[in-house]
């Protein structure tokens, strides 16, 4: 199998065809999406220039995968905000934090599987049982507050979140004081 520093190699041609030269067959990003899931380690290089195009190719895959399955891993505000980095002093950060918090949420996740394994055993349930929305839910809570923390060390002026959001929360807040006054007129006129 041809590899490259113990990588698969995939060259990629002018014609958009890749070619595994481990296998010595032509791939689809399809293909190199299963491949990624199953944990091969591969290269993609430009079939002319021999140039690294992995990152090109990987974000194509991603791409594809957001726009084919209707499932987006990538929420818009999340896309926003990585957006908004780039150019930023906090560009060089952002790739390190993003690694290290997958491998921690991949961590978790297999830490969540044992416990259910081990509270629910080979029980109809435990087979069938999904780790509850509001678990996942609650780690991307904790990661995103993780990630603000982590940009307010470096950059004091990233402390707000964007205008849309503060907006939303500002309402919702006058709203639940609305609510609180009108139950407390309620309250008053029963008094009286």
């Amino acid at each position: 199998m041809a590899k490259h520093e113990g990588q698969i190699v995939i060259k990629k041609y002018a014609n958009r065809r890749l070619y595994n030269t481990g296998t010595s067959t032509y791939v689809t990003l399809d293909d190199l999406a299963v491949m990624v899931k199953k944990g091969d380690d591969f290269i993609v290089q430009d079939a002319k220039s021999g140039e690294d195009i992995t990152h090109s190719v990987l974000t194509q895959i991603i791409f594809e995968q957001e726009s084919k399955t209707g499932n987006t891993l990538l929420p818009i505000s999340f896309l926003r905000q990585l957006i908004s980095f780039y150019g930023d002093q906090m560009q060089m950060v952002v790739p390190s934090y993003l690694e290290h918090s997958m491998q921690a949420f991949t961590e978790q996740q297999s830490q969540m599987r044992e416990q259910i394994n081990k509270a629910f055993g080979d029980t109809p349930l435990g087979k069938n049982l999904q780790v509850p929305l509001q678990l996942v839910e609650e780690q991307v809570r904790r990661n995103t507050e993780m990630f603000h923390q982590a940009m307010q060390m470096f950059s004091p002026f990233i402390t707000a979140p964007p205008v849309k959001e503060t907006k939303k929360a500002e309402a919702k807040d006058i709203d639940e004081l609305k609510e609180q006054l009108r139950a407390l007129q309620t309250k008053l006129d029963n008094l009286g």
